[in-house]
């Protein structure tokens, strides 16, 4: 069944913020006793996916994940916060942005672990991809977000090998910005 031109209404980023809260047990954890990566990649996942359902009204699947890396360990008893919200949204596409919290309850501790971007494509019943609502960004971050989600997206086709890098424009324009202020310094 197609999108009518009535279902699609955009919608602001906080609608479709979600947030989810795991403690870290021991099967959870490596021999180390950190949080496996593995696992706080499914919470990611599962925590962006609802977002992107929020925001489309649709069935979602994850169709790239970018750089995902840890500058803090989540250890064993602590308490995991992920949020997630759609920052952007293309045609049939939604970038999410997930940010990781640790916290050491008695520790009296609160850290951010990691933050990543994920992306998610909206299918229809017959599993193909559907047209999406457009994202209005009401916050100056999610203004920031917003703008740059082009290019981060141009640059997730490209490592993809669905563009070739001479037609990253977004891209070629941000190369040529610091290539010029390294030329005048």
């Amino acid at each position: 069944m197609e999108n009518s031109s009535e279902d699609i209404v955009a919608k602001p980023c906080s609608s479709s913020h979600a947030e989810m809260t795991e403690l870290v047990l021991p099967n959870d954890t490596n021999m180390l006793f950190n949080l496996m990566g593995g696992k706080l990649m499914q919470w990611m996942d599962i925590i962006a996916g609802i977002s992107a359902q929020r925001h489309s009204g649709r069935l979602v699947v994850t169709a790239s994940v970018d750089n995902v890396s840890f500058s803090e360990p989540i250890k064993l008893g602590n308490v995991v916060t992920l949020r997630s919200k759609v920052t952007r949204a293309f045609s049939t596409s939604m970038e999410v942005h997930i940010e990781v919290w640790g916290e050491d309850i008695p520790g009296k501790k609160k850290f951010k672990s990691n933050e990543a971007f994920f992306t998610f494509v909206a299918l229809d019943g017959e599993g193909k991809p559907v047209k999406v609502p457009a994202v209005i960004p009401e916050t100056p971050l999610e203004k920031q977000m917003y703008d740059g989600a082009g290019n981060r997206r141009e640059f997730r086709l490209m490592m993809a090998g669905k563009i070739k890098p001479i037609d990253a424009d977004g891209l070629k324009l941000l190369f040529l910005k610091a290539e010029n202020l390294s030329d005048h310094s």
